[in-house]
């Protein structure tokens, strides 16, 4: 049987979309370096100059000459956009003006310093993300960037040099650029040029030349920068392959990294992230929510979330599961997932059990496990462990009232379990009943109090009740018979056991019951969705059950925020949902609704609004925005899970919708098309007859002409008149068949353009 060598047509139009959509898309080229000074933005300049020449409309939009004559030079000829001035803590901050290039939209601007981190108070966090946005309006964009300020090669930069930067540009951001080109000079040269005074003045190229820039840091900052422009060719390389093998093209490699409120997890998920790129592998982040730990304070919260959002940015597919064993549950995902490799972090505290690598590694013998070092100083660590000491400072009142809480449980718990022994010696039962008492209030002081040390304090109170109440001699610790140890150590065995199962039934029963309610939610979600018609409907269904779940006001925009009516739905009455009807508010809806992209609160974008605004979106378009009212509460992750969840479902019942629409409408279309075809196949048959007669009448007229008989003549002139007026009528029907199809037509399009 011969195979089937034809391309397959699902892949063909995904990659006619694709390039549809890179058209429109601007050009991004980066010149890249390996640290300041080595003359980014002097090619920058002479490559916009040289493109200005060709004719290409080019603006300045922001360029940082740094006092430097030379590259200052290159910015005469060139139209400079005006920065806008920002005022922070008493200060005038020059920053891009993103609105005015959208209002200039060049064909070609310069924007410099790619990882720029905006002042506050502007529409993005950081410049990259103003230059997508000129992307996406089509304008192409020159930019620089030095090798430092990738974000999966910070680790690496701060191993050798000792200092961490803060400024970084996750590696989507490079990989994804259209054209990098690395300007590179020997390190000894860019050494003079600090000596002489052409980077820095001389005294900070002093300062600099003392840290930062040494000869070994700028020969590994080098070879860096040549390997890692290295890297994205063969990125390139390998990107055409795969459009090239289409489906056929696949990798094994499947790399798991695990996230956590750790401030070491940043490291290990870059390392991960490295190794992706190395091999090419697929990349997914997993969070175990145990249900062991207490919950996680603001600062561990916020860590976590932190961590999670450079997993994104690192393209890392997000998973969170539920389960007592965090080892069991990464073991068992990693299985059915068909992870290769498993990255993860190492500390040097010692334990006396197996650390958690050595757990894994029992439970997965064949998998490979990479450990990552904490390489983290003490003064960090320090600084760490007073920050944690400040988070218990705070909770302190709150955790008391829990404490004192449990305690009286312990002591009502041991009170009427003492009594209640008592009564039963008086009543001549044995002991081994008494001790069946204390066991049973172990057991209820693990189900009632929080913590397993109350359980353990219950255990050592039975105990040390029985041997002062119910053994020889009376009131003392003292033990007169030496059974009484093996009573007291069974007692404590015990009663230790079962209040270990009990705490762990509860553990369980608090897991279950979050995924039962997890799943339980979607598959309503979804159930309301398949029932709803229209996506008015749809979006009730999607915002009653987010408020609901999330405790919080919800807004949505059915399509462009600033031109549609907004719909409310507050959490109580009396709620300040009104909030997020703000002109500044609908200001970023309508961002995210143009770019397809999330804005607001917990965001890059906008951050300083009320409101989290996602967007409704599948691949094709976008139907609407939901805006979530933020306040100190930040959502968590099981939130987030939860959202992602519901608004996935949204987009697929309206891309439904909208596709079970389009099918009726293109089925109205073929049926007036049909109807239309044998109208006029009816009105050109009945024109037929009466254009033969009128050329046969004609005819005979002019061949005979005053030859024939007057009466003849006249029957002839009588029937060119009939065959004429029935023409004539025919005509106008016609014209009328026309001219009600256009109305119709102006009257569908009007009611489309009232709905969009």
């Amino acid at each position: 049987m011969e195979m089937d060598n034809r391309p397959d047509p699902d892949r063909l139009l995904k990659q006619v979309e694709s390039e549809e959509q890179n058209r429109k898309k601007g050009k991004l080229k980066i010149f890249f370096g390996y640290a300041a000074g080595v003359g980014k933005t002097y090619a920058m300049l002479q490559a916009a100059r040289q493109a200005a020449a060709e004719g290409t409309d080019t603006v300045a939009g922001y360029v940082e000459p740094h006092a430097r004559p030379e590259t200052t030079a290159l910015l005469d000829g060139l139209e400079v956009l005006p920065v806008r001035e920002i005022p922070y803590k008493n200060i005038l901050l020059k920053e891009f003006d993103l609105d005015a290039a959208l209002a200039r939209n060049p064909q070609l601007i310069l924007v410099d310093e790619l990882a720029h981190t905006n002042a506050p108070g502007s529409r993005h966090t950081k410049r990259y993300q103003d230059i997508q946005e000129l992307l996406a309006a089509g304008i192409t964009v020159y930019t620089t960037v030095n090798v430092q300020h990738l974000e999966s090669l910070t680790d690496i930069v701060a191993s050798f040099t000792g200092i961490v930067i803060h400024e970084r540009i996750p590696d989507f951001v490079f990989d994804g650029a259209d054209k990098i080109e690395l300007v590179d000079i020997e390190p000894e040269e860019l050494l003079a040029r600090f000596q002489e005074g052409k980077v820095y003045r001389k005294q900070q190229a002093g300062r600099a030349m003392d840290h930062f820039f040494t000869i070994d840091n700028l020969q590994a900052l080098r070879e860096i920068a040549l390997r890692r422009t290295a890297d994205q060719v063969n990125l390139k390389t390998e990107r055409m392959r795969e459009q090239n093998r289409g489906s056929e093209y696949c990798t094994d490699e499947h790399i798991l990294v695990c996230l956590s409120p750790s401030p070491s997890n940043a490291k290990v998920i870059r390392a991960a992230a490295r190794m992706v790129k190395a091999f090419k592998a697929r990349f997914s982040a997993v969070y175990v929510d145990s249900g062991r730990n207490k919950p996680l304070n603001s600062e561990d919260l916020m860590r976590l979330q932190m961590n999670e959002k450079l997993a994104e940015q690192l393209e890392a597919r997000i998973i969170t599961l539920f389960g007592e064993s965090i080892t069991g549950q990464i073991a068992e995902y990693a299985r059915v997932a068909g992870v290769s490799k498993i990255v993860l972090g190492r500390s040097y505290t010692k334990h006396k059990k197996s650390s958690f690598s050595e757990q894994l590694a029992k439970l997965l013998p064949k998998l490979e496990i990479y450990l990552i070092p904490d390489t983290y100083s003490s003064a960090y660590r320090g600084k760490y462990s007073r920050k944690g000491r400040t988070a218990v400072v705070k909770n302190k009142e709150e955790r008391q009232t829990h404490m004192m809480r449990d305690l009286a449980v312990l002591a009502a718990i041991l009170a009427i379990s003492t009594a209640a022994a008592v009564c039963f010696r008086a009543l001549g039962l044995d002991d081994s009943n008494s001790i069946m008492i204390y066991i049973l209030g172990i057991l209820l002081t693990a189900m009632i109090t929080e913590k397993q040390i109350y359980s353990l304090f219950s255990v050592l109170g039975g105990v040390v009740c029985f041997n002062l109440l119910f053994t020889e001699p009376i009131g003392t610790l003292l033990v007169s018979q030496p059974g009484y140890f093996v009573t007291f150590g069974v007692m404590f065995a015990v009663g230790s056991t079962t209040a270990l199962l009990a705490k762990k039934v509860k553990r369980y029963g608090r897991q279950a019951v979050r995924r039962s309610w997890r799943m339980e939610t979607l598959l309503e979600t979804n159930q309301q969705l398949q029932m709803a018609e229209g996506e008015d409907k749809i979006a009730d269904v999607v915002c009653s059950q987010l408020c609901r779940l999330l405790g919080r006001d919800i807004i949505y925009f059915p399509g462009e925020p600033d031109r549609v009516k907004a719909k409310l739905y507050p959490l109580e009455s009396g709620s300040q949902a009104e909030l997020l009807t703000g002109e500044e508010e609908v200001a970023v809806a309508a961002w995210s609704y143009k770019n397809n992209k999330h804005a607001g609160a917990m965001t890059t974008t906008l951050p300083g609004a009320k409101g989290l605004y996602l967007a409704i979106r599948s691949d094709r378009r976008v139907f609407g925005v939901v805006g979530i009212r933020m306040g100190e509460r930040q959502l968590s992750i099981f939130d987030e899970s939860l959202l992602n969840g519901i608004l996935g479902d949204a987009a697929l019942a309206m891309e439904r919708e909208r596709t079970q629409e389009e099918k009726n409408i293109a089925l109205i279309r073929m049926k007036q098309e049909e109807t239309r075809l044998n109208l006029l196949s009816g009105v050109f048959h009945r024109l037929r007859q009466p254009v033969e007669n009128v050329c046969r009448d004609s005819a005979e007229l002019r061949r005979c002409g005053e030859e024939l008989p007057e009466e003849k003549r006249r029957e002839l002139y009588d029937e060119l008149y009939e065959n004429s007026a029935s023409l004539s009528e025919l005509a106008g029907h016609l014209l009328e068949i026309l001219s009600a199809e256009k109305e119709g037509k102006k009257i569908y399009e009007n009611s489309q353009k009232k709905q969009n």
